[in-house]
């Protein structure tokens, strides 16, 4: 291989710490408006500011990097910006633990992972860097709460929430583990609060629809939403109460089998439930029983099934039957209305809780061929058939019943045709400080007033006090708290709940198209250049965001649509989830000690063997098994290109030269280099298959060595100039030394991506094997173009074909063009 003694030594650090100070100073990856050419926004799901970046960071922002880099050489105007997602628990407890302020230990750590991020040659815009921390930022997340609250999307209620008694605060179901808090590791209980909601259901409809405008989502993703969604078809049916002008309304998606209900469950938080036994003989049961659920987690309550009974009865709405009333700990107050139309035999949940508390069970749908029998079934029949016991029902099929039956609850004003989600409004109230304040002031006269515009941002204080003990500290900031009504002037109390991060995380998107604005959360030439009609080109990020920040993110968008902020439906035209990194069989992890530090694999190798090894090892949808000797791999193949680019250099034509094609070397050359640039193009900026791309160029790389000295100098010059502008997004660092080493003046970091030429895709001969009686005795070689016959009397001249046919005569033979030649004998 070419390359020896007078080539320079690889120091990848140097030329590292070379390559990011001058794009850095040169604003290289700067994204610029410019409406004559077209834009490309990719970004990665920001991160945390943990304090240090790992494994699994490196892999996303490496992936992102690969198409930013790859889309800029390509001609497009790229928008590749990052931030940090500042808020929440883990600064408070950092702020308790070290007695600092969480906005000082935030600071900190974006610091640190700044420098981290930087070190991997990142191809960020550095300039539209935001943190969702800074009042800049959030003071318009407080003007869009208002403009929601005006049009009703936002509001205040009574909600079932997840209550950490120790810590004080409500927490999200992803911060409870087996009943506990992820925080204290205290117990964690239901309590209703006074909660702060979106209202999502709102747009509960058009979230589902979009779904099927996704084509660049991951189809399982798309399932996910939908069936968090949740669309449910089926009847609301009402059951007078007996000797209560009350009535209970029932959701479900089985009105074929009203016949069927031999009882109805309510939950322990139903309104109604303390009326009905009020003064009765089940009243302490009762209230025990419902103290007991409401002190338990809800994972709990969905794992048993309990109830007591209330004493109290309603009517069937078609019979008049007496049905008794039950309070159950697995029916939920935020799930339908509450209340369970219980149907045992066709329904596992009602099935073991009547077999518990021996209740009836009545069969009203029948499988064809079968006759269940309810005194001797083991488990309820869910399924669909023919319709029995259900008077003038009898023989219909399941589907035709739900809508007779509804029609006839309708005609009696007891039911209706009615559509649910399992979707529920989105709780945003948070009892911690390190969060986005909510502008509303409470006065005695006036009540919930809300902020005005032009005051805002309400600003955290600086000074809050972190002890862990009690609630919010801002609850305790006297100076924060004590305010003015905007309408009176009298006294008010400031709103101390904060919005859930998930709220920042929503928009942020969008606010990097102009981070700098100060009049507006965007600028509107900045937002439709960038995010045109159909948003993010291509978003990066965990399989673990599938439902709630993506969810969440597309309600926002379209929330900031029809307040007038943007011209966008969906946020997110492309979707990559990229799988984790596996060490040891294992996520990575402190908890599990098979952590590999980024620094440490940097300062070893450098940024481009740590990035190559992220992007060859396995494809970015997969997660990926880590290998030491993978990345001994990846850094020994960077030697290579460095030892045969500079061992070449003397030979090479000057750039831009035409490739010389009169030898069959420089054709062959030319014909892989071009074949190489059309898999590449393909793998990158089709399917995403970055691993594939690389195998392509270092098979590319294998072709070239050993022709080094017989190729010409400007077929060479085509071939190593392709091997760097190919491996430029993958290893920027050694791929702009090399180029520059190799005589180019212009940075290879906005050189043109190369294009595959046709023409030189195609072979001038093909090799042809050559079968007789079915198996291959020989192989020619023959022009590209012969014809049948010419390639007959090629192989019937062929020495090795005359000594298989020992003077037989040819049958028959079966010419396939390109591809083989038969013969049967």
């Amino acid at each position: 291989m070419a390359g020896g003694e007078g080539t320079p030594h690889y120091d990848a650090q140097a030329l590292e710490e070379k390559w990011q100070a001058r794009w850095a100073a040169d604003r290289t990856f700067a994204a610029v408006v410019d409406p004559g050419r077209q834009p490309y926004y990719v970004l990665e799901m920001f991160p945390y500011p943990s304090g240090d970046i790992h494994m699994g960071h490196v892999r996303n922002y490496t992936i992102g990097d690969v198409i930013a880099r790859q889309r800029r050489m390509a001609g497009f105007r790229v928008l590749h910006p990052i931030g940090w997602d500042a808020f929440g628990l883990p600064a408070e407890n950092a702020a308790i633990q070290h007695g600092t302020h969480p906005a000082r230990w935030t600071e900190d750590n974006i610091g640190r992972m700044r420098a981290q991020l930087r070190r991997l040659g990142l191809s960020y815009d550095w300039d539209r860097e935001l943190a969702t921390c800074d009042a800049t930022y959030y003071r318009w997340e407080q003007l869009f709460f208002l403009r929601m609250l005006e049009r009703d999307l936002a509001y205040k209620r009574r909600g079932t929430v997840n209550w950490c008694p120790h810590c004080a605060t409500v927490l999200a179901n992803e911060q409870v583990s087996d009943g506990t808090c992820w925080r204290c590791d205290g117990p964690v209980e239901e309590r209703e609060l006074e909660q702060w909601f979106f209202r999502i259901t709102a747009y509960a409809e058009e979230l589902l629809a979009d779904l099927d405008r996704l084509d660049g989502w991951p189809e399982r993703v798309v399932t996910m939403q939908r069936n968090w969604i949740g669309r449910s078809p089926g009847a609301l049916i009402r059951f007078p109460l007996e000797d209560h002008p009350d009535e209970i309304a029932v959701f479900t998606t089985r009105p074929d089998t009203l016949f069927g209900a031999s009882f109805v469950s309510l939950a322990v938080e139903h309104p109604l439930v303390a009326d009905l036994v009020a003064g009765t003989p089940a009243e302490p049961e009762v209230s025990a029983f419902a103290a007991r659920v409401r002190s338990s987690a809800r994972s709990e309550r969905t794992t048993g099934k309990e109830g007591v009974a209330t004493g109290a009865y309603c009517r069937h709405p078609l019979t008049g039957e007496r049905l008794p009333i039950w309070v159950a700990n697995f029916v939920l107050m935020d799930y339908g209305t509450g209340a369970v139309m219980a149907v045992p035999a066709h329904d596992q949940r009602d099935f073991e809780f009547a077999r518990a508390y021996g209740l009836p069970v009545r069969v009203v749908v029948q499988p064809a061929g079968e006759q269940p029998d309810p005194a001797s079934m083991t488990e309820a029949w869910e399924g669909p058939g023919t319709l029995v016991g259900s008077k003038e029902f009898d023989g219909l099929d399941s589907e035709e019943a739900k809508t007779r039956i509804t029609d006839a609850l309708a005609r009696r004003g007891l039911g209706e045709a009615r559509i649910t989600f399992r979707l529920r409004d989105w709780g945003v109230s948070r009892q911690r400080a390190w969060g986005t304040p909510i502008p509303v002031v409470y006065c005695a006269r006036d009540g919930m007033v809300p902020v005005p515009e032009a005051a805002l941002p309400v600003v955290l204080p600086d000074d809050l006090a972190f002890t862990g003990r009690g609630g919010s500290p801002l609850e305790a900031h006297e100076s924060f708290v004590r305010t003015r009504c905007p309408r009176c002037d009298g006294e008010a109390r400031r709103e101390t709940d904060t919005m859930d991060t998930f709220v920042q995380s929503s928009w942020y998107y969008a606010r990097y198209c102009s981070p700098r604005a100060d009049g507006a959360p965007f600028d509107r030439v900045e937002t439709d250049y960038w995010l045109g009609r159909h948003g993010v080109d291509q978003y990066i990020g965990g399989i673990e965001h599938a439902v709630l920040h993506l969810l969440y993110a597309r309600f926002f968008t379209k929330v900031l649509r029809d307040l007038g902020f943007l011209a966008l439906d969906e946020p997110f035209h492309r979707l990559l989830t990229q799988g984790m990194v596996i060490k040891d069989g294992a996520k990575m992890s402190k908890s599990k000690g098979n952590v590999v530090d980024p620094d440490h694999l940097v300062e070893r190798y450098g940024a481009d063997t740590a990035r190559l090894f992220c992007l060859f090892a396995s494809p970015p949808e997969r997660d990926l098994d880590w290998s030491d000797q993978g990345v001994e791999g990846m850094s020994r193949f960077l030697g290579r290109l460095w030892r045969l680019v500079h061992g070449v250099v003397p030979r090479l034509a000057a750039p831009g030269s035409a490739p010389s094609l009169d030898a069959d070397v420089d054709r062959e050359l030319h014909r892989v280099t071009h074949h190489t640039i059309r898999r590449v193009t393909d793998d990158v900026v089709e399917r995403l298959h970055f691993n594939t791309a690389i195998a392509a160029v270092m098979e590319l790389v294998s072709a070239a060595v050993p022709v080094t000295e017989t190729a010409h100098p400007a077929t060479l010059r085509e071939t190593i100039d392709t091997i760097l502008l190919l491996l430029a997004p993958f290893v920027p660092h050694i791929a702009s030394e090399l180029w520059e080493a190799s005589g180019h003046a212009d940075d290879l970091a906005i050189a043109a991506w190369p294009s595959a030429d046709p023409a030189a895709l195609a072979r001038a001969t093909v090799e042809l094997p050559v079968q007789i009686n079915g198996k291959v005795r020989a192989r020619v070689t023959l022009p590209i173009d012969a014809s049948s016959d010419d390639v007959l009397q090629a192989a019937l001249a062929d020495p090795r074909v005359q000594a298989q046919l020992g003077g037989r005569s040819v049958r028959k033979h079966v010419f396939v063009p390109g591809r083989m030649l038969s013969l049967v004998v």
